[in-house]
């Protein structure tokens, strides 16, 4: 699985996954791979065109700015958004939740439609379609 994770979310985070993951899963942070300020009009379209990217972000702009939204939903992308509470939470809280969610990021990200996004919570195991 190719994971990106956006500039929402700390390089610290992508590299921890990377490091956990090593040899099983591909995981970058935007920044590492584009430079600091890229667009998200200009990453999504580039990483959609490559194929099969996972997206973890903390940017709930993408869902909600008509431009992005709609690149996003036409890309080749599967998308895992923060909940607003555990986006208010400390690091320590993101990462505990995305490796408890892992597994289901994993199955989501193979079975899911190309453009798919979901919400990963706070709180509860439940995965929610966007």
């Amino acid at each position: 699985m190719k994971v990106v994770v956006d500039e929402n979310l700390p390089p610290a985070l992508a590299r921890a996954l990377h490091a956990l993951f090593a040899g099983e899963h591909e995981i970058t942070h935007i920044r590492d791979r584009y430079g600091a300020g890229v667009t998200d009009l200009q990453w999504i379209p580039e990483l959609g065109q490559e194929g099969r990217w996972i997206v973890l972000s903390a940017d709930r702009r993408i869902r909600k700015t008509k431009a992005e939204f709609q690149a996003f939903r036409t890309s080749r992308l599967v998308g895992f958004f923060l909940s607003s509470g555990l986006n208010r939470a400390p690091l320590v809280k993101k990462a505990e939740r995305i490796l408890a969610l892992w597994g289901d990021i994993e199955t989501f990200g193979e079975r899911s439609a190309a453009g798919s996004m979901y919400e990963l919570p706070s709180t509860s195991n439940r995965i929610r379609t966007l």
